[in-house]
């Protein structure tokens, strides 16, 4: 293994994946023809479609499913907790079964594109086709074949096809 690349044995990378060095990749599966930027992570229990291309910088936690042909943007987020804390009531560090009692996934569809900057709220679907504008946060649901931006994102338009 590259001394610049940390893949867990758990990983499953498809034929023909592309990977960029300082990485951070486990539990995760990534699809044939995939490529995937350089200071990119991906958790466990995400998925990452056949010819996706996920820029650097990106984050890609557990429960984000990406389907195939997206393109991910440099330094896009995707969050996984409704509402994020680090201790308890009780002041001590909060541990991962009570982290998940808050956890959501997120969806995209085929053909998506989402552009640099943007940040995907958990538990967002978005649809075949769509496209995220840069610098957008998504806070709802984005059906298939539309243009969100802003902050909060919303509808610009039905994607040119």
């Amino acid at each position: 293994m590259n001394q610049y690349l940390c893949i867990s044995d758990d990983v499953q990378l498809g034929k023909n994946v592309k990977l960029a060095k300082f990485i951070n990749l486990y539990g995760c599966t990534i699809g044939d023809e995939t490529k995937i930027g350089a200071f990119v992570e991906v958790q466990k229990k995400a998925y990452i479609g056949k010819n996706c291309k996920i820029s650097s910088h990106t984050f890609i936690c557990e429960g984000v499913t990406i389907g195939d042909s997206c393109f991910v943007g440099h330094s896009v987020v995707f969050i996984n907790d409704k509402s994020p804390q680090a201790v308890n009531k009780d002041g001590s560090l909060e541990s991962e079964k009570e982290w998940m009692a808050r956890f959501v996934e997120t969806h995209v569809g085929k053909n998506v594109t989402i552009g640099s900057n943007a940040t995907i709220m958990g538990g967002i679907q978005i649809g075949d086709g769509a496209m995220i504008g840069a610098g957008s946060v998504v806070t709802k649901n984005v059906p298939a074949g539309e243009v969100w931006v802003g902050n909060p994102a919303k509808l610009l338009r039905q994607r040119k096809k």
